[in-house]
């Protein structure tokens, strides 16, 4: 069952204006990663320092398998660099059609 990934991020306000480029090159490693259906990034528009990366999986599986892979140091990105908060991931599945 396909699955959608909320992390939720609150960025240092210094970085705002490497943070996008930083994004854009993590984000393409996430989107070329099996199982992944998509990703988005919305910006809270009174708040650019709050970030919410909208990523769609297959399954559980290979959200799984990317996370353990991102723990690598192959997979690990520059972003912990742009955090002033931990970062918060939640996982959701559609449980019916509206």
């Amino acid at each position: 069952m396909a699955i959608t990934a909320h992390l939720d991020l609150t960025l240092k306000t210094e970085v705002l204006g490497t943070a996008p480029d930083v994004l854009r090159e993590t984000l393409a490693d996430t989107r070329a990663f099996d199982g992944c259906l998509g990703v988005d990034v919305l910006v809270e528009r009174e708040n650019p320092t709050h970030v919410l990366v909208v990523e769609r999986w297959a399954s559980m599986e290979q959200d799984a398998a990317y996370r353990a892979w991102r723990a690598t140091e192959e997979g690990a990105s520059g972003l912990g660099a742009l955090l002033a908060a931990p970062p918060t991931l939640t996982h959701f599945e559609t449980s019916f059609e509206a």
